[in-house]
């Protein structure tokens, strides 16, 4: 879809575990966990809507930004969601989230995911799964 509204979702980690919110009721997908984040502003960067984004929702800041893990279109939406890897300082504030955790990639797969969230996390696993495979070999 050329009308594509482009959105970052943060992927923080801490140790072993990443930082996932509860969207509000009120909202669409209400009440699911997702990455934090928000729609990318006309002109801006990933860099900066991290920045903005963590800030007004968690208040949060950002001293660094990474990869794009994944970008995938969410069905029936014009959303395209990217999950970036985010270097964020600070224990979350919930100014917009019901709720936040940390979690590990296990205890992720066990949440009520956001629909796109829930295929990052599937990523996510798989990966760790193949690490372990090489590993073991």
């Amino acid at each position: 879809m050329s009308d594509s509204v482009q959105v970052i979702a943060a992927v923080i980690k801490r140790e072993k575990q990443y930082l996932v919110c509860q969207r509000p009721w009120h909202k669409r997908h209400g009440g699911l966990w997702e990455f934090p984040g928000g729609k990318v502003e006309s002109g801006e960067s990933l860099h900066e809507a991290a920045t903005r984004e963590l800030l007004e929702e968690l208040g949060m800041r950002v001293v660094g930004i990474g990869a794009t893990l994944l970008s995938s279109v969410e069905d029936s939406s014009c959303f395209t969601i990217n999950f970036v890897e985010v270097d964020a300082t600070g224990e979350p504030i919930l100014l917009e989230h019901a709720a936040y955790r940390w979690a590990t990639v296990g205890e992720l797969e066990s949440l009520d995911l956001a629909p796109v969230d829930g295929k990052f996390v599937l990523q996510l696993s798989s990966s760790k799964s193949e690490k372990i495979n090489d590993v073991l070999g």
